[in-house]
């Protein structure tokens, strides 16, 4: 039984973790099947996007508890491949829209942070619930912690404390949280100016977003100035061009698109 359903439907890959019994736990199967999926999506070139969500009233628990209690003293935890998933999600050259319309905690809350966009119902809750465990959020803290205001992951990195989807967005885990009734909307709405950007500057756009900056601001500034540079002379850039004058869709936006 799958524990991961992939569709691809006019540009946009929905992966949504389907293993409700435990809570959508993040299970070494489940892991490598997401890994999979998202592999898949990334090289195929027809999708533009990528929409991960869940099926049950829980987008994730985090861990697989109980498979790291019976992998202890006789193999490697789940834990041990999450690095994996969330570095695919945060390098994909496709953008990545978390849709959260229940709770997250832990682990479940690593991919929510590393997903480019993250839309939540209001109603959704959250916890970094590792310390009443007695471990540390230490793996999910590469894609948290450039999200988070530093206050408020130090309050909730060390009290595992539960906030709501309201408090969520407001401290930078995710992009916007809403009624949720509208989530879907909200999601469809992100997706639909998504597809409408060219493959490769969508890609240029993450690494933009990723890159370190340079010693000073002339070399910042002469390294950005050669890169748009580079794009408005490539391919994409002279048909974007061309397009916007003629009054049209680029080549590259997928039929059907709004």
């Amino acid at each position: 039984m799958s524990l991961v359903l992939s569709e691809t439907v006019r540009g946009v890959a929905t992966l949504t973790l389907d293993s409700p019994p435990n809570r959508n736990a993040l299970s070494t199967a489940l892991i490598e099947e997401l890994l999979a999926a998202l592999a898949a999506a990334d090289a195929d070139d027809a999708v533009r996007a990528i929409v991960l969500t869940h099926t049950g009233p829980v987008f994730s628990s985090g861990a697989d508890l109980k498979e790291t209690a019976a992998a202890f003293g006789s193999g490697r935890p789940p834990v041990s491949r999450l690095g994996e998933v969330l570095a695919a999600i945060w390098e994909s050259r496709k953008p990545v829209v978390a849709r959260v319309a229940g709770p997250a905690r832990a682990g479940g809350l690593g991919l929510v942070a590393a997903a480019d966009i993250a839309v939540c119902a209001s109603t959704a809750t959250f916890a970094f619930s590792e310390v009443r465990l007695g471990v540390i959020p230490a793996v999910i803290s590469a894609t948290v912690l450039p999200r988070l205001d530093r206050r408020a992951a130090a309050e909730l990195f060390l009290t595992g404390a539960t906030f709501d989807g309201t408090r969520a967005e407001r401290i930078g885990l995710v992009s916007a949280a809403v009624a949720p009734e509208q989530l879907d909307a909200a999601v469809e709405g992100y997706v639909r100016d998504l597809v409408r950007g060219a493959p490769r500057a969508l890609a240029g756009a993450k690494e933009l977003l990723r890159r370190p900056r340079s010693d000073t601001f002339g070399d910042e500034v002469r390294a950005m100035t050669e890169l748009s540079v580079s794009y408005f002379g490539s391919p994409e850039g002279v048909e974007g061009i061309l397009a916007f004058r003629e009054k049209r869709d680029p080549n590259w936006v997928p039929d059907g698109a709004a």
